[in-house]
């Protein structure tokens, strides 16, 4: 039995042994070295192309130079499969998610104009009657601010994360293209004001504008390319990715060359239509790098640009026209001229980029007709009109639709509960009238889209943009290629690939060559960068990193 205790005593001393071996063994004759600080970039830089559908990307790719489009698509990371989760899909609920990784039922920015039941008015996007002009002279074109935005962006988070000492600046012709991508917290937001030809800010950022956009705004350089006409970049003949110019379903003066001079210290607001815009809106991003000193410290900036002019051009002559073709190749030259500024002014491998668009754009559907492919138009005056004339009729109800926009019928809420009829019983009655019209594929009460026969991705995307306090009570799908418009040009809003395809392309800091044909949504951009950078994502974000694009 004495045995048995000098047994253990020995195994523990043992085990002591072993253990103490093996402890001196693991400690390192140094102390590992870790990184001093967290590596960022010094600027990122989002560039949002109004309305570029997915296969301008190729479409035009023979043409492009080495610098703009191709070196996105070579040297960066390509997101082939990259979607919109949402609809309708217009300009202020793109570029609103793309920078909060969210989508209208959670960050509120349901169209460019909704109607409000609350105060029962439509609302536009970024309006805000406590602000006014800075810059230029006071007009309801400066009363604006990002306030009715409901989560935080990605460039507010950038700046909750350097203790606001990283700088946030968002530049567009248009306003809502500037201001819902900067963010609340934005140091500034820029955007172009047609009546005078000043780029303009609102008391919501800033007494008065610093002196670099003041003196900017002096040079009026409007005129300078009104002076220049607009004339093709190569001889037209060989624009074989176009139809032939003038065609009768493009928009008014549509034949080549654009005759501009008569709108010299005249029309200020004609610069948006013409490739130009993007010429001047991408110089003055260019200047804000260097008044600015964006990307000139190890505490990251921002800087998010939209170039608004593809999606006026887009709109007035399609994406088959001579007009699309040409502002693209000229864009292209612009964003190679950006590029090696960027290369000189920040640094090669210092910065990060992404490139996106906000939504993409129907064919023309006199051009669609033309080649026998289906196609039409309906007018949202029209549809109001005859549903309620069909309610009334009916129901002898007293015109209870107060409008159709964005897809979806708004009815008047008073007058519907002051009715003999249930709202239910109305709802449904012209779920059904609504099916009925011309280019009308499918109408669901929205309160019960669950139960509807739609598609489960059309089902998705209509969730995804209803905000209860801001949508209407009836959403409506139309046939592939309809949508509200005229005689001429086109538009986007639909669920269909044409609008919600659009490209997705990151280069630069800690991004790797290569692509992906994985679908990812434009929701995932956001966490994406958040990624990049080791912060916190934006407060009402649903997507998720892509993580195919960095090199760890």
């Amino acid at each position: 039995m004495r045995k048995i205790p000098c047994l253990i005593f020995s195994i523990s001393i043992l085990s002591f042994s072993i253990a103490f071996g093996q402890t001196k063994k693991t400690v390192p004759a140094t102390a590992k070295a870790f990184p001093a600080e967290v590596a960022r970039p010094k600027l990122v830089v989002g560039l949002v192309v109004d309305q570029m559908r997915w296969d301008y990307l190729y479409r035009y790719y023979n043409r492009y130079t080495n610098g703009g489009f191709k070196r996105l698509v070579n040297e960066g990371f390509s997101v082939e499969n990259t979607f919109i989760p949402y609809t309708p899909t217009y300009t202020a609920c793109g570029h609103t998610c793309i920078y909060t990784g969210s989508v209208p039922a959670v960050h509120g920015i349901i169209g460019n104009d909704w109607y409000d039941p609350e105060t029962k008015r439509t609302v536009y996007c970024t309006e805000d009657s406590t602000v006014t002009t800075v810059g230029s002279t006071p007009s309801s074109e400066g009363n604006m601010s990002p306030k009715n935005m409901l989560t935080t962006t990605i460039t507010d988070e950038l700046r909750l994360a350097t203790n606001f000492k990283g700088k946030v600046i968002g530049i567009s012709l248009k306003d809502r293209g500037s201001i819902l991508p900067a963010g609340h917290a934005a140091n500034a937001a820029y955007w172009y004001q047609g009546s005078t030809g000043n780029w303009i800010t609102s008391t919501y950022y800033m007494k008065e504008v610093p002196t670099w956009i003041a003196d900017y705004n002096k040079l009026k350089l409007a005129n300078k390319f009104y002076a220049k006409n607009w004339e093709t970049l190569y001889p037209i003949n060989t624009y074989v990715n176009s139809t032939a110019d003038a065609k009768e379903y493009e928009g008014k003066n549509n034949i080549f060359p654009h005759q501009l001079t008569q709108n010299i210290d005249k029309n200020f607001d004609a610069i948006r239509s013409t490739p130009y815009g993007n010429t001047i809106t991408l110089d003055l991003a260019k200047l804000a790098i260097l008044s600015e000193d964006l990307g000139q410290d190890n505490i990251t900036d921002f800087l998010a640009v939209s170039c608004s002019s593809t999606d006026y051009v887009g709109h007035a002559y399609g994406p088959n026209s001579i007009e699309a073709e040409d502002t693209y190749l000229r864009l292209d030259k612009d964003i190679e001229e950006f590029f090696n500024y960027l290369d000189k002014k920040v640094g090669k491998g210092n910065y990060t980029v992404f490139l996106t668009a906000d939504h993409g754009a129907a064919h023309v559907p006199g051009f669609m007709k033309e080649n026998k492919m289906p196609s039409g138009v309906v007018s949202d005056r029209d549809i109001a009109n005859k549903l309620n004339a069909y309610l009334n009729d009916k129901f002898k109800v007293n015109n209870v639709v107060l409008s159709s926009m964005n897809n979806q019928i708004i009815f008047d809420h008073d007058k519907t509960a002051k009715g003999n009829v249930s709202f239910d019983v109305i709802k449904a009655a012209s779920v059904e009238f609504l099916k009925t019209l011309d280019g009308f594929q499918n109408a669901v009460d929205i309160s019960k889209i669950s139960q509807s026969t739609l598609q489960e991705i059309q089902k998705k995307m209509i969730t995804n943009g209803y905000n209860a306090r801001r949508s209407g009570d009836i959403y409506y799908v139309l046939e592939p290629n309809w949508f509200n418009g005229g005689s001429t040009g086109t538009t986007h809003g639909s669920w269909n690939p044409y609008d919600s395809h659009i490209p997705l392309v990151f280069m630069g800091w800690g991004i790797k060559p290569g692509a992906t044909n994985k679908t990812h949504y434009m929701t995932d951009i956001a966490p994406t960068l958040a990624a990049l950078l080791h912060i916190q994502m934006p407060n009402g974000t649903v997507g998720e990193p892509i993580t195919e694009i960095t090199n760890k």
